[in-house]
C-alpha cells in the first residue's frame, strides 16, 4: 500500500502542480488521545462484569440477553463517571485544536466511551471548540469497525469514505478502524502502546498532539506500510 499523503495546509509550502490530496478533517479518539490515558478503568470494568482481560468489554455486553445489557452498561458507565473527576488534557491539546480551526479543518470524535465523559472533557478543556459529529458507544458497531468514521465522513459530505481524513488515536482499535475506513492514521504514543508504532495500520507516530501542527503545515507523509487492517 502506498504511503498516505496530504498536501501542506500552509499555502506557501504547496508547490505548483502538487497533486497530493487536501486534508478535509480529523477524527479523534477520546481516552488516551484527547485526555491522558485512564487505562485502569478497563480492569475495573472487567471486574464489575466478571470477565477476563481476553474478553472485549463491549463484545461481552452486546452478547448478553437484551434484559441484561442495560445493567451491564450501567456497571461500566459507573466506572467512567468516577474517572471523569480525574480527567487531564493531553499536552498540546488546545494548541492543535486552535490550529485546526485556523485552517478550517473539521473535527470529529469516534470513541467507545459513553456520552458523559466526552461531554465533560469538551466542556472542561475545549469549551470554545466544535466537534461534530461525535460518535460514542451508542453508535454500533464500535471500533475497530470503520462504521463510525465512515458515518462522520458521510456527514461531512465526503464521497470517498475516509480518504480525506486522518484518524488520531492511541489504540489498535483506532488504527484498524482508521485504515479500514480509508483514512490516514496517527498514533499518539504512550508508555502502553509502543508496540503499535510498527503496526501495519499506523501511518505516523507523534509524542504529543501539537506535533501534528508542523506535520500538517508542511505536508503529511505516512510510512510505507501494507496490509488490510489485520490484527
Amino acid at each position: 500500500m502506498a504511503p498516505r499523503r496530504f498536501a501542506p495546509l500552509d499555502p506557501a509550502k504547496r508547490g505548483k502542480g502538487d497533486e497530493r490530496p487536501v486534508l478535509k478533517g480529523v477524527v479523534f479518539d477520546v481516552d488516551g488521545t484527547l485526555c491522558l490515558p485512564q487505562n485502569y478503568m478497563f480492569a475495573e470494568m472487567r471486574s464489575a462484569l466478571g470477565i477476563t482481560k481476553a474478553t472485549d468489554i463491549l463484545d461481552h455486553v452486546y452478547s448478553l440477553p437484551p434484559a441484561e445489557q442495560d445493567e451491564a452498561q450501567e456497571k461500566i458507565r459507573a466506572v467512567e463517571r468516577k474517572a471523569m473527576a480525574s480527567q487531564r488534557p493531553q499536552a498540546g491539546l488546545v494548541q492543535l485544536m486552535d490550529y485546526l480551526d485556523s485552517r478550517s479543518i473539521k473535527k470529529g470524535i469516534c470513541t467507545r466511551n459513553f456520552d458523559a465523559p466526552v461531554d465533560h472533557l469538551l466542556t472542561t478543556f475545549l469549551p470554545k471548540h466544535l466537534f461534530h459529529p461525535i460518535i460514542t458507544r451508542e453508535f454500533r458497531p464500535p471500533k475497530p469497525d470503520p462504521a463510525g468514521i465512515l458515518h462522520i465522513a458521510k456527514a461531512w459530505m465526503h464521497e470517498n469514505g475516509g480518504e480525506s481524513l486522518i484518524m488520531v488515536g492511541d489504540s489498535v482499535d483506532d488504527m484498524v478502524a482508521g485504515r479500514r475506513a480509508g483514512a490516514a492514521t496517527v498514533l499518539l504514543e504512550s508508555e502502553a502502546n509502543g508496540h503499535l508504532k510498527g503496526h501495519e495500520c499506523t501511518d505516523l507516530v507523534v509524542g504529543q498532539l501539537d506535533e501534528l501542527i508542523r506535520v500538517l503545515e508542511e505536508g503529511f507523509e505516512g510510512r510505507d506500510v501494507g496490509g488490510e487492517g489485520k490484527t
